[in-house]
């Protein structure tokens, strides 16, 4: 399973789910797979990272053994997205402090701004490879 870039997202975030998507369309090469954090694949993997109870408003990527959060899995993720979106990676320059702190303040009031479902996402049978039990 560490062979493969996995995002754990908030399966009940329209704007996670929204954020999914938008990976998904831009990742032709499909070296992203995906698990919603309240599923148990994405358990497993929370625990192996100790990250269980740190962290209700962020999603993580796993990339070749390392964890990502906030705003380091966001930059991490535009690494390997087409040309114009590797241009975000400029915003590595700024202090990771200040980066998050916006991220942070997105982050806590996305169920407010942008909804909630009452069940995660399911994927349709032609992306069902790209996402993780």
């Amino acid at each position: 399973m560490e062979t493969r870039n996995i995002i754990i997202f908030d399966g009940v975030c329209n704007l996670c789910n929204g954020a999914v998507n938008f990976i998904i369309k831009r990742d032709p090469q499909q070296r992203f797979c995906f698990t919603p954090m309240q599923s148990e694949a994405a358990k497993d993997l929370m625990s192996r990272y100790s990250l269980v109870s740190d962290y209700g408003d962020t999603f993580f990527l796993i990339k070749q053994g390392q964890c990502y959060t906030r705003t380091d899995a966001a930059l991490e993720i535009c690494k390997d997205l087409s040309v114009f979106w590797k241009l975000l990676l400029i915003f590595k320059v700024l202090p990771r402090s200040f980066r998050d702190f916006f991220y942070n303040g997105l982050g806590s009031r996305r169920y407010s701004l942008f909804g909630k479902r009452d069940t995660c996402m399911l994927p349709t049978e032609e992306l069902r490879s790209r996402f993780i039990d």
